[in-house]
């Protein structure tokens, strides 16, 4: 496999240090191998064609001269990115791109057990697992998978490989599994674990979607202050949206992500790219860029560029993904974009 040579970084201005904007998510596939509640229809969905997913030479072009303008960290995500083949050699890849100052994974936790050790010698030191449940008949609800031993598994394995920080998604969906916040949250006494509560988004098209309840994090928190005392913790490098808390005595950290009761566009540093070549501002517009195209005709590498920077410029100040009036927003598959 032949991959562009990174020379470019040394001589590309430095436009996205003069902005926010040092995050770039990658959907490198739009399969999965589970059936998520909040993210896939009970009906099956229409799946992209292998021609038009970004192969991993394009995505090492795309990541190389993202780089070159400013972006310093990158999540490898799907659908489930471990489904899809030669992974490993593209993350081997990536780690080697001198100014890519972190390079992480976002999985469900199911390969984990069989890729795990390959994926830490290859370059991945941060990982995020999602996981909804810690009882495998509600995960198993909400997963339509009875998998959860495997996703343990692959906790376990990752906590003593050292990697750092171990990030764990819970989707808290109200009457589902709001019960099990507390139990999520102690985990972080014994572990050094980020437990990330995130509010659920009824983002997306969704033919026969299951319609779900949604629980405010100002709620979540409430109920965690009755275990402990919260600290709020000072925002670290290449932050996201998560408000970060510590309970006093815990090993681990707690995170809230309040997309829907506390917009945090203000401090939003991420691009999206999805599986099919489009760099999306913001997750929750329909607003897109076409990258595959240009880049597949021989677009020179100013020309990508300046695409890059038109969704920055293109990025909103403020969205309402959720109003009654935005019919025209969110007209894609979670799964495709990366969440």
């Amino acid at each position: 496999m032949q991959y562009h040579n990174d020379s470019i970084i040394t001589s590309r201005s430095n436009f996205l240090s003069k902005s926010q904007i040092n995050y770039l998510r990658i959907s490198i596939t739009d399969k999965c191998n589970l059936r998520c509640l909040y993210c896939t229809p009970q009906k099956d969905i229409p799946k992209l064609s292998h021609q038009d997913i970004l192969t991993y030479e394009e995505i090492y072009k795309i990541v190389t001269l993202a780089c070159s303008i400013g972006i310093r960290k990158v999540r490898i995500t799907g659908g489930e990115p471990l489904v899809r083949k030669g992974l490993l050699e593209l993350i081997t890849r990536l780690n080697d791109i001198s100014c890519l100052k972190d390079l992480s994974l976002t999985t469900n936790g199911i390969l984990l057990p069989k890729y795990l050790e390959n994926l830490a010698a290859s370059g991945i030191k941060r990982i995020n697992i999602s996981l909804d449940s810690l009882k495998p008949e509600k995960f198993h609800q909400i997963t339509g998978y009875d998998k959860l031993d495997n996703v343990i598994e692959g906790i376990k394995m990752a906590t003593d490989l050292g990697l750092h920080p171990i990030k764990i998604n819970m989707v808290v969906i109200k009457g589902i599994n709001d019960d099990e916040v507390q139990d999520f949250a102690r985990l972080t006494f014994d572990y050094p674990y980020q437990i990330r509560f995130i509010e659920y988004m009824p983002v997306g098209v969704s033919p026969g979607r299951i319609r779900l309840s949604h629980l405010s994090n100002d709620i979540v928190k409430k109920r965690l202050n009755g275990i402990a005392k919260l600290n709020k913790l000072p925002e670290a490098d290449y932050a996201g949206p998560a408000d970060c808390y510590k309970f006093e005595g815990a090993r681990g950290e707690i995170g809230f992500i309040s997309s829907r009761s506390h917009a945090f566009c203000s401090k939003c540093n991420r691009l999206r790219l999805t599986a099919n070549g489009y760099l999306r501002p913001c997750l929750f517009s329909d607003a897109q860029l076409d990258l595959k195209n240009p880049l597949r005709n021989g677009a020179s590498d100013e020309e990508l560029l300046s695409i890059f920077k038109q969704a920055i410029l293109d990025k909103p100040v403020k969205t309402q993904p959720f109003s009654s009036n935005s019919k025209k927003q969110n007209n894609w598959y979670m799964s495709s974009i990366g969440g």
